[in-house]
């Protein structure tokens, strides 16, 4: 029995709108005929386990959506759902650690779906020294970090198109996967203020840039940051499927003398 709010054919049809397909679309992709579809969705076929797996494959549904998408055909889930600290996940998170100690002297850190901070190198906790401690009691998000007047906010440089640019990839990412937290958390983030508009001068070095950088002033001057993400891409883990790894670079040599600096003085 399913333990899904929704039956099968319902969350199939969510999902292929989602990604704005139409039933001839996803049949051709999966080389399944248009009628078998048709009658998964509306109820009348339940589909096998491995029709299941290869209509989430096409649609490209996360992990654990796909083992719901299982629970609601009548199937056992296909992918574990264990807390990054249990010890099955050991090896993995040592690799997450080894990454963000590696990557020193420049900042990353490691952050779960919702973007709650589950790991960082101690250039990353440099950068939020003096932030307000709310901010920093755990759960700490860090998107909430990052464009809170409380936060990194007061000191980005460049806060409107940093916060456009964050703002952009979490709807990406909330549309993607339907995420009712991520959606929520988009919505408070919009709220926040996004400070003047830069000088016409600036505005036009900013467009012809090969990315948005992470202009923050700190004590020791200002350092500008390009950002990289990472995630295990065979991962048959949901939670570490889910991790996403944010690293940054310098995006001048002011900026990596002054993190060099920093790092050699921590």
């Amino acid at each position: 029995m399913s333990n899904t709010p929704h039956p099968f054919g319902t969350l199939l049809r969510q999902w292929r709108q989602r990604r704005r397909l139409s039933q001839l679309d996803l049949a051709l992709e999966a080389e399944v005929s248009q009628r078998h579809l048709s009658f998964v969705e509306s109820g009348r076929a339940r589909p096998s386990r491995e029709m299941v797996l290869r209509l989430a494959e096409h649609l490209s549904v996360p992990l654990r959506d796909r083992n719901l998408l299982l629970l609601a055909a009548g199937h056992a889930p296909a992918y574990g759902e264990r807390a990054l600290e249990d010890a099955a996940l050991g090896p993995a998170m040592e690799a997450v650690w080894q990454i963000l100690a590696a990557h020193e002297p420049w900042p990353a850190l490691a952050a779960d779906r919702h973007w709650r901070l589950v790991a960082a190198n101690s250039l990353a906790m440099r950068l939020m020294d003096g932030v307000a401690p709310a901010l920093l009691a755990p759960p700490v998000n860090v998107l909430r970090l990052s464009l809170h007047p409380g936060g990194l906010a007061p000191r980005i440089v460049n806060l409107r198109a940093w916060k456009t640019h964050m703002l952009d990839r979490l709807r990406r990412d909330a549309e993607a996967s339907a995420d009712a937290t991520l959606l929520a958390l988009a919505e408070e983030l919009a709220g926040y203020p996004a400070g003047r508009d830069p000088p016409p001068n600036q505005a036009e070095r900013e467009r012809g840039m090969i990315a948005t950088p992470l202009r923050l002033r700190l004590p020791e001057g200002e350092v500008s940051l390009l950002s990289a993400t990472t995630v295990f891409g065979t991962a048959t883990e949901v939670a570490l499927a889910e991790l996403t790894l944010e690293t940054f670079f310098p995006a001048d040599r002011e900026s990596a003398a002054r993190l060099r600096a920093m790092g050699a003085a921590a």
